[in-house]
């Protein structure tokens, strides 16, 4: 930052493109501390150009620096910024002018050309992370209490502050939705830890029930709007936060541990000690994500070349783009299942019983799975004829010809199915969606169901619950108090030769994945992954419903249970969430949840 003031004048404004989790306004401000200057900040948005005037011609004039933040939100007022600090005749030496600002398109180019600019990248790994932290903590914020618990909470805010950063980079194993965490999180972190100390009662100790909620619900949590995220955060609280972070036993991982220092140096030292290169398990992850962590970085990065080819139909050798995709349109209409005939499918569900509720489950989604079937249809036959000649390729065509040739998805189908890694897989996938139901349909209820080829496998867990509510009504039961559980049978989907035992009833569901663990078949329970595995097969789960209401069943006694959400596709949003199953685990379900322990409907 200094150097960077050293080489700006007055006319040359210094620009800081902001990445997620880093905002260098605290270090602006810092600097001119150091330099006995007032820095005058304004977060620009509508109606802010007013205030922004003033402070730039009181700056102007007094030698004061002014901060514009987030000048992406107020981009007609940096036209008149330039134009003034260029043409100005008279204006003082020591003024400074700083902008923040996203990327954006419509940046005004010459203001870019004319400005120093910098960006502010969050450091990689552990080392780096707590080095940026310690070098903006002085001395004198290090002996600002002389309670013995400072300097440790201090460094264990540090460490949490890095991890929460460094384990977006994991994907969704580290976090379902990449947060920005930033400075400003942990600078009101410690300050909050500051005043608790400084009102702390000696004898009763730090309040650790008050120290967790804060720094997880409040400070750090405040961000968080995922509820397994939140979880997972004060998963995170629970276990490095407590009493025993005092003693000399405790460490965070093998090797991280809290140091005993009286100087920022001290500190520094013991930093400088720990690995360039951090091992997942450090985060709470298994090994394996550092697998995940590099393949979704090349997928990026191939993402992007595929993005900026040329779209021309090439006049070299080979086959044009249109005789490729007019190809794949002939094979695909003939692979295309037929359509549902409505008569036929009324009848059938009239004799298996119009009204019961996995019936009428089955009608939504075969009434789906048609609509599919027909765009799918017509769009093929419209783009042959389009590359023929014979129609005019409309946009909606021209999309869907891109899209082929580049093994996507064309966006009218996408809208109204399900998300796939290439249209080769999702092609597959409708065919298996399609057998499921028409199977169902015409050759009665299956024994076991692919939940992975619902539409809305919500809608089919709550048939599951009405059916059972329905079978005990004499025993009382409401549909109110009727909740799902589940156990994890040993069976894999070829060894299920009947339907699950009457007296139970429920569904055998089949076809999910682990992600993150591994799974002991012989003892039903959770395990760690092998090295390089990274998603494991789960055996056929029985999922049933039972009545809150009614006496629990003495003989299932329950060791600890892990509560394991279960998504649709690898992208864990609440949108992908189903429900949770719960998992048998012989160690503290704690230790899976850090893990990031999934269960998907679909790995790919």
């Amino acid at each position: 930052m200094e150097g960077m003031w050293i080489e700006s004048d007055n006319r040359t404004p210094m620009v800081c493109f902001l990445s997620m989790g880093s905002d260098p306004t605290e270090n602006i401000e810092r600097l001119s501390k150091t330099k006995n200057t007032p820095c005058r900040a304004i977060s620009m948005g509508q109606g802010q150009e007013v205030h922004a005037r003033r402070l730039l011609n009181q700056s102007m004039q007094d030698g004061g620096w002014l901060l514009l933040q987030n000048c992406h939100l107020g981009l007609d007022f940096l036209d008149e910024l330039l134009d003034t600090i260029t043409t100005i005749e008279s204006m003082h030496d020591g003024f400074r002018t700083w902008v923040t600002t996203e990327a954006h398109p419509k940046f005004p180019i010459n203001l870019l050309q004319s400005s120093v600019k910098f960006t502010n990248e969050p450091p990689q790994g552990v080392k780096a992370g707590l080095k940026r932290t310690y070098s903006s903590i002085t001395q004198e914020q290090l002996e600002i209490s002389n309670m013995p618990q400072w300097k440790p909470l201090l460094y264990a805010v540090g460490f949490l502050h890095t991890t929460v950063q460094e384990r977006r980079k994991f994907g969704p194993l580290g976090w379902n939705i990449p947060y920005e965490f930033n400075q400003a999180d942990f600078t009101a972190s410690v300050q909050f830890v500051q005043n608790h100390l400084d009102e702390m009662d000696i004898k009763r100790g730090v309040n650790w029930s008050c120290m967790r909620y804060m720094l997880g619900e409040v400070q750090y949590g405040g961000r968080v709007t995922d509820d397994l995220d939140k979880h997972l955060l004060n998963t995170f609280t629970q276990v490095w936060f407590g009493e025993n972070m005092f003693s000399d036993k405790f460490c965070f991982y093998k090797g991280y541990v809290i140091p005993k220092g009286k100087t920022v140096q001290d500190y520094m030292e013991h930093i400088e000690l720990l690995p360039l290169v951090d091992s997942p398990e450090v985060f709470g992850l298994h090994p394996n994500a550092d697998i995940t962590y590099q393949t979704n970085m090349a997928n990026e990065t191939l993402s992007t070349v595929v993005n900026i080819q040329p779209k021309d139909s090439g006049s070299g050798g080979g086959e044009t783009r249109e005789a490729t995709v007019q190809r794949l349109a002939d094979e695909m209409l003939e692979k295309l299942p037929p359509d549902y005939i409505p008569h036929e499918v009324k009848a059938r569900l009239q004799k298996m019983g119009t009204f019961q509720p996995m019936n009428i489950f089955l009608r939504q989604e075969i009434d789906r799975m048609q609509r599919i079937i027909s765009r799918v249809r017509n769009t093929l036959i419209d783009l042959k004829l389009a590359i023929d000649g014979t129609i005019i390729m409309s946009e909606d065509l021209r999309d869907a010809l891109d899209n082929m040739y580049d093994a996507r998805i064309p966006k009218l189908w996408y809208k109204i199915s399900w998300e796939s890694a290439t249209l080769g897989f999702w092609f597959t996938e409708l065919l298996e969606r399609n057998q499921q139901f028409h199977t169902w349909l015409f050759d009665g209820r299956p024994n076991q169901f692919w939940m992975t080829g619902f539409f809305n496998p919500q809608g089919f867990l709550t048939a599951v619950r009405q059916e059972t509510t329905r079978m005990n009504l004499s025993k009382g039961w409401a549909l109110d108090s009727v909740i799902l559980h589940n156990d994890v049978t040993r069976m894999m989907k070829e060894d299920v030769t009947g339907p699950p035992p009457v007296d139970i009833g429920g569904v055998y569901i089949y076809g999910l994945f682990l992600d993150g663990a591994g799974w002991d078949r012989r003892n039903t329970k959770l395990m760690e992954s092998s090295p390089k595995v990274l998603f494991t097969s789960l055996p056929v789960v029985h999922v049933y419903a039972i009545s809150t209401t009614a006496p629990p069943d003495p003989k299932k006694q329950q060791g600890s249970l892990y509560s394991c959400p279960v998504y649709k596709k690898p992208r864990r949003t609440d949108l992908t969430y189903i429900f949770s199953l719960y998992l048998k685990t012989t160690k503290v379900p704690d230790h899976w949840t850090l893990r990031g322990v999934a269960l998907l409907c679909d790995s790919k």
